[in-house]
Formats: C-alpha cells, structure tokens, sequence
C-alpha cells in the first residue's frame, strides 16, 4: 500500500517523519523522495538485518538516523523528542523475513523454531514450547491466534516435547497437522498457531500499545498517525485507539454533567483495503487494513 502511505503521510519538505517498522526501506526511500535537504527520516526496527540496510542507507544519506529497537521506545529516543510531522507503523512479519527459513517464521519452509523478531534477544518459539505449561500454550494459541483447537494442539505439544524436542518449524507445523481437522484446505491447520505463537515471542501487541502511545506524544500538530494491520487483533488496537482520541465516550446517564472531552486526533477517512491490482501481484496485501489519523493542537 505504498500509494496510500504516502497519500496518509502527506509528507512536507522539511519535516521529521519515524519509520517504526523499517523492514527493507520500501516506504522510508519514499518519504525521502519527498523531503527536502532539511528534512529528517528516522528509522526503528527490532530485526538486526533492517538495520544492516537502514545503518547503510544513513552512510548515503545524512539526512537519516536509526535505532536498533522497538517502536515501542521511540519516545526514549532523544531523536524523537523536537516533535515528529508524521509516524508510520507497517506491522507484522515482513516478506524478507518469511522468505528467510532460518528465522522460523514460516512453516512451508522447514528451518529452526525461532520466530523472533531480533534473534538476540529474549525467548525463542522453541525454548518457550520446551518450559510452557499445556494451559498457558492454549491460551496464546487462543488469545492470539483465535484456534478454536488450542487445547488439542496445546496437550500433543506438551505430550510430543516428553519424547522429542520441538526445534524445527516442518516438526511442529506436522505435528499440528497431525491433530486439527484440515476443514475446507483453504489454509494450512498451523497457520493460526504459527501468528500466534510470533505475537507471542515478540510481545507485538504490548508493543504495538506502547508504541502508538508514544506516536501520539511525539506528534507534532498536524501530524499523521499512519498504521498498516494484517490481523483483527492489531487492527481492533489500532480502531480503538484512534477512535478513543479522537471521539468523545458514551454519555453516562448516572453522571449529572459530561465530563469535558478535548480531543487529540482526528481521524482522516475510515479503515482502507489495498486495491485488487496490489492483491494480484502480492497476495500478503489482502489481509492488510490501513488507518490514518492527524494529530490536534491542544487547543482544538
């Protein structure tokens, strides 16, 4: 949706815009087209490999930072802190990083169960499947990934992990064909597990909460909010958010006068699809949903 981020950046010449969600650069070399020498591109990502490519993307360019961390902490980056004229998040696991077996994100492709978005840092997929209880696996399986199986699945992990460990994404997807009903075949029956399990490793919905607290407190006036989702999970925070700055609550009726309500965002359009040309050439564009929302002055 590239069209469509530029569209909700609505980038100014010399203005300072974040990319939390860097990947490969797609949408930041776009925002730079359109800066002018005295404007400031910084970028975020978790992914050690984004930054390999943001860090020589900065060496070409003066005009860009970078930050090896999540969006989450974007307000604690001394870069942020003169206001932004635009943010954008691109949520979700990128192509490069599905491609890459190695990383463990994807089950079609038979590498080590990581999923991690840094694979620095904290619990792998597979170190968390080795200590987690039955219980706790059906929760995230459930929370996460909706799967209306997640106790079947959860109880063979558990069972499978007393005869083998579970350190291969083709092992784990095969074990959850094992166990689910393939229903229709339109989707694999490790698809929902798989998301849920990502989420889970990389606390991406906590982030995804913090981080949108901390767009909005950078922001300058005028400012764009602008957040891709490819799930209902990311989608509903995002929906929410946006709706909860930008629209008064319900009237209590036990209340004898309204609490005053000065809203902070303003909502520039509704939730928007990529077009069918997009979804042709890249069927991962069909789950993604778009939002945009500009930034108000404390006085409006």
């Amino acid at each position: 949706m590239f069209a469509e981020v530029m569209e909700g950046l609505a980038v100014k010449v010399d203005g300072t815009y974040l990319d939390g969600t860097f990947g490969r650069g797609g949408h930041a070399r776009g925002v730079l087209q359109r800066l002018g020498p005295g404007g400031r591109l910084l970028v975020m990502d978790k992914d050690p490999d984004a930054i390999a490519v943001a860090a020589a993307l900065a060496e070409a360019d003066p005009r860009v930072a970078w930050r090896h961390a999540s969006f989450a902490a974007l307000a604690g980056w001394d870069a942020t802190a003169a206001g932004l004229d635009g943010v954008l998040f691109d949520l979700g696991v990128s192509s490069p990083q599905l491609e890459e077996a190695a990383r463990g994100f994807a089950f079609g492709k038979d590498g080590p169960l990581d999923m991690r978005m840094d694979p620095g840092a904290g619990e792998s997929a597979a170190e968390w499947l080795a200590r987690a209880s039955a219980q706790e696996i059906a929760d995230v399986l459930w929370t996460y990934g909706e799967e209306r199986h997640a106790r079947r699945i959860a109880r063979a992990i558990v069972a499978r992990r007393g005869e083998q460990p579970l350190v291969r994404t083709a092992q784990l997807a095969a074990l959850i064909a094992q166990v689910v009903p393939r229903g229709d075949g339109r989707i694999h029956p490790a698809t929902r597990s798989f998301q849920a399990i990502r989420i889970h490793v990389n606390r991406e919905l906590d982030d995804l909460a913090a981080g949108l607290d901390a767009a909005l407190a950078r922001l300058k006036p005028g400012g764009r909010l602008v957040v891709i989702s490819f799930h209902s999970l990311e989608d509903r925070i995002v929906k929410q958010f946006m709706a909860r700055h930008a629209k008064a609550p319900p009237a209590n009726r036990r209340l004898p006068v309204a609490a005053a309500f000065t809203p902070t965002l303003r909502l520039l359009g509704g939730a928007r699809k990529a077009a069918p040309a997009e979804v042709a050439a890249n069927l991962r564009a069909r789950s993604a949903v778009l939002r945009v929302a500009e930034r108000l002055g404390e006085a409006a």
